[in-house]
């Protein structure tokens, strides 16, 4: 159902404890209550990017503690990836710091990557930047499951984090994804210094683009990159943008991931009212520190949650 921008701040801007009402009713609806997806990211090449997105610590063109490192082996990531799995990840996804897939050598290992943990019956999902049809074809065919591309805020306000790629460069490696039969999972950070109407306007858009994943992540500021003083998004905030996102695409997998170690118990529990139904487990995000296994463990038998089996749908 296609909503105008009006619709949309309209249902943002409603009274927080009716929006988050609504929301947690359409999660009822849409998806078991007690059941949240438990995924993990895998870094399978660190640093070293040409990109100059200003939250990323992972840029080459940024003074970070993250260094460039060689791509992981196979085996380093079917160890990381049992290891996962016996913690009770059902999907896993794998990252690479760069714009583009470098050589077929490194797309071939790739390839074998996604082979190699497909075959331990979890979900598979990559986020390896910019893609073309062909590339999406082959990955579909090796077993990838999903892939992951964000467009991390508004249109209106992403030139002013990211000018390496463009917005409709996003979208148009999106289609490709669409095309090539695999799932799409696209979201974006909050706390970029974006304004309430710029995450309206990219609810708007992922409202559009009506993927079967959505990530929300909240910056996480990192020494040595423009973002580094960044002003934290109200917790309020995000739970607005989480419960409208529920209402929007009901059916959508809404993953809180990275930024959720600044969120106590109290507020994880609320986001998971909203719509919240997976979560990223590890102890990093890519580069970012996540929340302890420990702490995990205690909120699901405080909530009675329970893990959500992998193509559950």
């Amino acid at each position: 159902m296609h909503r105008s921008f009006q619709e949309i701040s309209d249902l943002y801007n409603s009274p927080l404890l009716e929006l988050v009402s609504r929301a947690h009713g359409v999660r009822r609806e849409n998806h078991p209550v007690q059941k949240v997806q438990l995924c993990t990211l895998i870094s399978i090449k660190t640093g070293g990017c040409t990109e100059d997105c200003k939250y990323c610590a992972q840029s080459a063109r940024y003074s970070t503690a993250v260094r460039a490192e060689p791509m992981m082996t196979i085996d380093q990531v079917r160890q990381l990836a049992q290891e996962a799995k016996a913690r009770g990840a059902t999907r896993v996804c794998l990252g690479a710091a760069w714009r583009k897939i470098r050589g077929i050598s490194v797309f071939e290992r790739i390839l074998e990557m996604v082979r190699t943990v497909k075959e331990l019956g979890v979900e598979v999902c990559c986020t390896l930047g910019t893609l073309s049809l062909a590339e999406a074809e082959q990955l579909k065919n090796a077993g990838l499951y999903a892939y992951n591309h964000n467009i991390d805020t508004s249109r209106e306000f992403y030139p002013s984090i990211i000018t390496t790629r463009t917005f409709d460069e996003r979208l148009q490696t999106l289609e490709h994804v669409k095309c090539a039969g695999l799932k799409v999972c696209c979201g974006g950070i909050l706390g970029l210094g974006e304004s309430r109407e710029d995450r309206i306007s990219f609810l708007a858009t992922l409202s559009a683009i009506a993927p079967e994943s959505l990530p929300i992540n909240l910056l996480s500021p990192v020494r040595g990159t423009p973002l580094e003083d960044a002003t934290p998004v109200p917790f309020w905030e995000l739970l607005r943008t989480i419960a409208t996102a529920r209402i929007l695409l009901p059916k959508t997998m809404l993953r809180l991931s990275c930024g959720r170690a600044t969120l106590n118990a109290e507020q994880q529990t609320l986001a998971l009212m909203a719509g919240i139904n997976s979560i990223f487990l590890g102890e990093k995000l890519l580069t970012v520190a996540n929340n302890p296994l420990e702490s995990d463990a205690e909120l699901f038998t405080l909530l009675g949650l329970e893990g959500r089996a992998p193509y559950e749908s």
